[in-house]
């Protein structure tokens, strides 16, 4: 009964698609709720059915009385065929144990995003604000700007290459005058 509960209070959707599973997981998971679902259904609808079968009406109802007599005999002789399910269980261990590797790469995948996300976010909360940087501090982030800027300075460039075409320019042209 605890198992129907937890199952029942089991959010599918939400472990898809928060624990980042990958799709080849969520398809095995998908396919098994799929087969659990179905085996449930038929044992319901099988436990649904009588179990037991009244000879006495087929007694009274039957003139070929041999028919039944031969019909009960079947059923008291009746032994329930055992197989071995151990190909089964062997199946289901194996991929038991798959799903098992899988999360746990799963889990430190997510272990060091989570350790990247943190340090990124360190980052963030002690950078300083926009406002404070200064030229230099652009420079010695990013030394390939001073160079490219130097450069530019030398050879007289003080435009940059396709600025012009992707942004309007100030030009007095593009200004209506207004007289009040």
């Amino acid at each position: 009964m605890a198992s129907k509960a937890a199952v029942a209070a089991v959010d599918f959707t939400r472990i898809y698609t928060t624990l980042g599973l990958g799709k080849e997981t969520i398809a095995s998971l998908q396919a098994f709720r799929k087969r659990h679902a179905e085996a449930q259904r038929l044992q319901k609808q099988y436990a649904s059915e009588p179990t037991t079968v009244d000879l006495s009406h087929y007694r009274s109802v039957l003139r070929n009385q041999s028919i039944v007599d031969e019909a009960e005999k079947l059923l008291n002789g009746f032994k329930p065929v055992t197989y071995d399910v151990n190909a089964h269980v062997k199946a289901i261990e194996a991929f038991e144990a798959k799903a098992v590797v899988s999360a746990q790469a799963m889990e430190e995948k997510i272990e060091i995003e989570i350790k990247e996300l943190q340090a990124t976010l360190a980052n963030i909360e002690e950078a300083r604000p926009f406002e404070d940087l200064t030229s230099y501090d652009v420079g010695d982030a990013h030394p390939r700007l001073v160079q490219v800027m130097e450069t530019m300075m030398k050879k007289g460039k003080f435009t940059v290459p396709g600025y012009s075409e992707n942004s309007e320019t100030l030009t007095s042209s593009n200004y209506r005058h207004v007289v009040p």
